[in-house]
């Protein structure tokens, strides 16, 4: 009878072990379930701190991970991780004495992670090196880098016309149904940067598996990790959501890698933050949204950006309600980004895609990173637009007569060359070169 080989055990070191050594709870801490009020579970101790991390199991039922949102006349506040079936009066809750963390390494590169940085692709464990914390202070301002090198999108209207530099944050602004995702997938295919992490967070399920199949496609998801919290998560996973992806982008990062950082949407994580705010019974604010929500976006969103070495380059999209690009939240993050691009519902009726209204949108930057010939070209772009949208009730009725002003006169001759520049197929590759050489031979009779 022959032995079967044993399986190979991997090779640890002393490291390994005093890792993970410091990572076990030696005390149980227990406490118990007092009541359920709506999203929040109130239990009387376990001895705890805010954003720790605890453990229900209900009676007979599957163990719940929970986290300390807050706490009420003697009383801990905790809000469940997943869903609340079976909990009860009674139920155990033990402390772990730590914070949520999410395991990080090469390993993580081309595969699709739930909000807690758990695989959910179907490929097997994830190897990984260390782990990191979700909630992080942003870099030292005077230990940033300042963004000096552009950085190629891929996109030949933000290229050109929106120029990014690596480590700059910007918004892209818009309502439902302009072709978010169809951009953040262009850019994910095609951008200059070593390493794309997104964080799909609210979205709808159906939506998940058509980015990326459809829009980032198997050569985006190579160089990508993509983390998902959809919509029927409870608000505390939606929430995490971000912060996982964020983490692996710092992760990337401190690397020394040029990381691109694209999350859909800021607006769905800061409604499951009012969601969490209101439950623990926080007032309400500005619409509805709880104090805690302008709070935590600029500790978010200044995440990202330079740092010692690396960058992350972010990309955050925002749904407006209505169209109406001053509500709260878009209001919030504008002040708080390095620029904003918005998609125009308009130009999408139109058939214009990328629907990027060049005119409505900043990079904050560009005048740091382009040379003076690319400026004056795109200046001149953003004048005939300006000029033909101020004169087109005029020219579309008729009751304009060429040769009045001679800077309409150009205008409506060049309207259709730039538009047909500033479309662009979804499979069609572009670079941060050849699209300035293109604005720059367009407006060169100009």
């Amino acid at each position: 009878m022959t032995k079967r080989p044993l399986p190979e055990i991997p090779a640890f070191s002393s490291e390994h072990y005093r890792k993970a050594l410091k990572r076990i709870e030696p005390c149980r801490r227990l406490g118990r379930v007092q009541q359920v009020v709506g999203l929040t579970v109130e239990a009387q101790g376990p001895p705890a701190f805010m954003g720790e991390a605890c453990t229900l199991t209900p009676p007979g039922g599957v163990p719940i991970d929970v986290e300390v949102v807050g706490f009420k006349e003697g009383r801990v506040l905790l809000m469940p991780l997943g869903h609340m079936e079976g909990v009860g009066p009674g139920a155990e809750v033990v402390a772990s004495g730590k914070r949520l963390e999410v395991g990080v390494g090469p390993g993580l590169l081309g595969r699709v992670l739930d909000g807690l940085g758990r695989p959910m692709d179907e490929k097997g464990p994830i190897v990984t090196e260390e782990f990191y914390p979700l909630t992080a202070s942003p870099p030292n301002p005077l230990t940033r880098q300042r963004i000096q090198s552009p950085l190629s999108l891929g996109v030949k209207a933000l290229d050109a016309l929106l120029t990014c530099g690596k480590g700059q944050r910007l918004g892209i602004f818009a309502g439902s149904g302009v072709g978010k995702s169809t951009l953040l997938g262009m850019i994910a295919k095609n951008t200059a940067a070593d390493v794309n992490v997104i964080g799909l967070i609210g979205e709808r399920g159906r939506e998940v598996r058509d980015f990326l199949e459809r829009d980032l496609g198997e050569e985006g998801l190579a160089r990508s990790v993509v983390v998902v919290a959809t919509s029927d998560q409870p608000a505390l996973i939606r929430l995490k959501g971000a912060l996982v992806a964020t983490s692996i982008a710092e992760y990337f990062r401190d690397q020394g890698l040029d990381v691109l950082f694209m999350m859909d949407s800021v607006t769905r994580f800061a409604i499951a933050q009012r969601e969490v705010g209101l439950a623990i019974g926080e007032p309400p604010a500005t619409r509805g949204y709880t104090p805690s929500v302008f709070a935590l976006l600029p500790r978010l969103l200044e995440r990202s950006g330079t740092g010692e070495r690396g960058s992350i380059t972010g990309l955050y999209t925002v749904l407006v309600e209505g169209d109406d690009m001053n509500e709260p939240v878009a209001d919030a993050v504008r002040g708080i980004l390095d620029g904003h691009i918005v998609l125009s519902r308009a130009l999408a009726h139109e058939n214009h895609y990328p629907a990027i209204d060049i005119l409505a949108s900043v990079s904050r930057l560009m005048n740091e990173l382009a040379t003076e010939e690319h400026k004056q070209a795109a200046s001149k772009l953003r004048e005939i637009l300006a000029t033909y949208r101020n004169s087109e009730d005029l020219i579309n009725i008729g009751a304009y007569v060429a040769g009045s002003n001679p800077r309409i006169d150009e205008a409506i001759r060049m309207i259709g060359p730039v538009k047909a520049f500033l479309r662009q197929g979804i499979d069609e590759p572009s670079t941060l070169d050849s699209a300035v050489e293109q604005l720059i031979a367009l407006m060169e009779g100009v």
